[in-house]
């Protein structure tokens, strides 16, 4: 029997909770999946997983099992790369954050694809909190203060924020001079996908964070709804520059509050704290890292 496979093919099931998931992970048929699981948890002299119709679970020993198995895999992996100094390989399965993906990631990545050429990549698109283990993503790319502790990372770049409008919204409002001036503003405001409360705004006075709200009678959830909606005048909203940078040099929004400007919005690659790094995770978080350097 091969050990490593087996343990392979434990970890996958475990961590998607079905074999019919960790089999198309794995590109194997369902029936070697259980014949492997079969012939591992005979030869091991305990049972790991308990199996229903409806759902796979782990019993006491799997738990147990699982997190020894997770880093021997890893170390394996590592001392391969660093014996064979092959390039990583296999398939790294990345989720997004939609708006940095469409403007810093996906444009540079055929250069990420030529340099390692043995890496699969399978990318999603969300905002929303992942499940990395449950989902089967090896790393996330988010933006955002995240104070998640299932997740450890590295941050790979601060951004500039800003608060802006369209120049017909300022003509019927005013330019805003002062965070006084917006109580006589309107907002578009940003609702969270994970509380499902507004974001208030946010601005650096002195150094101090500074919260406002702002009245409004729109609220949306998308980022593309959020920029489309100060185009149109509906509103006061606070983004990254580079979301809104093509607008500005085109003067369908303008930049106000210079003086007082949103914090800077950092953004991360993140993956599970009861990993260690895999090869192809390394090399992807100091890539992105590469793409946000040079894009300042």
């Amino acid at each position: 029997m091969d050990q490593v496979k087996a343990m392979k093919v434990f970890v996958r099931i475990y961590e998607r909770s079905s074999f019919t998931l960790a089999a198309d992970d794995l590109n194997l048929p369902r029936a070697t999946l259980t014949h492997t699981l079969n012939q591992f948890e005979a030869w091991l002299g305990t049972r790991l997983l308990e199996r229903s119709t409806r759902r796979v679970r782990p019993t006491l020993d799997g738990e147990a099992y699982y997190l020894r198995c997770v880093q021997l895999l890893a170390e394996l992996e590592e001392a391969e790369q660093a014996f064979r100094t092959v390039a990583p390989k296999g398939r790294l399965r990345v989720d997004l954050h939609g708006t940095l993906a469409k403007y810093f990631v996906i444009p540079a990545l055929p250069q990420f694809m030529e340099r390692y050429p043995e890496i699969e990549l399978s990318i999603s698109e969300a905002d929303r909190f992942v499940d990395l283990i449950a989902e089967g993503v090896d790393c996330v790319l988010r933006a955002g203060t995240l104070g998640d502790s299932a997740l450890i990372g590295r941050r790979v770049a601060t951004l500039r924020q800003i608060t802006c409008a369209s120049p017909a919204y300022l003509r019927k409002y005013g330019e805003p001079k002062s965070l006084a001036d917006l109580t006589h503003h309107r907002a578009v405001n940003y609702v969270s996908r994970t509380t499902a409360k507004l974001f208030p705004f946010e601005f650096m006075v002195d150094g101090e964070l500074q919260e406002v709200a702002i009245d409004g009678a729109l609220s949306v959830f998308g980022a593309e709804i959020y920029a489309a909606s100060a185009v149109a005048g509906l509103g006061l909203i606070q983004c990254p520059h580079y979301r809104m940078a093509e607008q500005i040099s085109q003067g369908l929004v303008q930049e106000v509050l210079l003086d007082t400007p949103p914090p800077p919005m950092p953004v991360s690659v993140l993956y599970p704290h009861n990993r260690h790094m895999s090869p192809r995770v390394r090399v992807f978080v100091d890539w992105v890292a590469e793409v946000f350097a040079q894009a300042r």
